[in-house]
């Protein structure tokens, strides 16, 4: 599998190519948090949060999908203007290759249509095919801002160090235990192994940007 650290999120495609990042390295960019990693005081600052809604959030992390995340906060009493001043800045990262248009669409001023070229071009493989392909529909820009909220998943058995570490929340430790159970072969091998450092939770959450090919 292949995938990346927050924000959610974290490096760029310039970035990537100054380390020399092999094809597939994450999509993510600086800017958006991962809702799933935020700590509980922050969370609590958000607009429509209370201290207790921050708590049953973090109790029910992590969400699987943003829409999973949304469903809770609207079940909460947050307004859709809340949630969406929320995912300005904080969000549960799509999985470029997998996320519903229900999912794409909850970014933040994203046009409709956007839902079928996200779907078009799968499956992604780059940043710098993500780059050509949506700049094609929106510009450079928007594109740079689309990029704050996805994500393609880093391969378990050939990942490097700054591919692992641009996972949102990473501990750099990580890139050591991530490397050191090679082959990866199944997700209950990772829960088992991972699991043992950071959690049940945590490896769940972490398990969400990578893939084993």
């Amino acid at each position: 599998m292949k995938l990346l650290r927050i924000v959610p999120f974290v490096i760029v495609a310039v970035v990537f190519a100054a380390l020399g990042a092999k094809p597939g390295a994450q999509v993510l960019a600086q800017g958006v948090a991962d809702l799933n990693a935020m700590p509980e005081a922050e969370l609590a600052k958000l607009p429509g949060f209370t201290p207790a809604i921050a708590k049953g959030f973090i109790d029910k992390r992590p969400f699987a999908t943003i829409v999973d995340a949304n469903t809770f906060l609207t079940s909460q009493g947050l307004t859709a203007e809340q949630t969406a001043k929320i995912y300005e800045t904080a969000f549960v990262h799509l999985n470029l290759n997998t996320a519903t248009s229900p999912e794409i669409m909850l970014i933040p001023r994203i046009a409709k249509r956007m839902t079928r070229e996200f779907e078009e071009y799968r499956p992604w493989k780059t940043v710098a095919q993500f780059d050509k392909e949506i700049g094609k529909y929106v510009g450079a820009d928007e594109t740079n801002r689309l990029k704050k909220y996805v994500f393609i998943p880093i391969d378990l058995n050939t990942a490097t160090d700054e591919q692992i570490l641009s996972i949102p929340g990473i501990a750099k430790r990580m890139t050591g235990e991530f490397k050191e159970y090679r082959p990866w072969k199944t997700r209950e091998q990772f829960m088992k192994e991972i699991g043992k450092y950071v959690g049940e939770k945590e490896a769940a959450r972490l398990w969400r940007y990578v893939a084993i090919n």
